[in-house]
């Protein structure tokens, strides 16, 4: 049996013509569909999408925090203690000021003297 024959063997389709062809209908319900599809699509990628605020924003956010509480999450912020920070961080010396940790921190930011952009 050829492939012709088993399509004249087949019944005849018992759907309306119109439904075989798409109309305006089915073209915008299908248009809507890819939209939605967008966007479920972007909403679950948007985490990954948007920037992080730098590290130099990050250190500035901590400030009004207890002086060991700030050099804490400075430290996590950067993934290491400064060495000019870590007296006041064990209690062994008092934290300094607000704009002495930003700077302390920003100088450690880059421990290998690469400059970042």
């Amino acid at each position: 049996m050829t492939h012709e024959d088993m399509l004249a063997a087949l019944a005849p389709p018992r759907l309306p013509a119109d439904m075989a062809a798409l109309g305006w209908r089915e073209l915008c319900g299908l248009a809507g569909l890819g939209l939605l599809a967008a966007l479920i699509l972007f909403a679950l990628l948007l985490p990954w999408l948007t920037r992080r605020p730098s590290r130099r924003v990050r250190i500035r956010a901590t400030r009004g925090q207890p002086g060991a509480e700030r050099i804490l999450s400075i430290a996590r912020i950067l993934g290491h203690l400064p060495e000019a920070l870590r007296p006041a961080a064990y209690g062994a010396a008092p934290p300094p000021s607000d704009e002495q940790i930003e700077r302390i921190a920003l100088a450690g930011a880059n421990p290998r003297g690469k400059r970042r952009r």
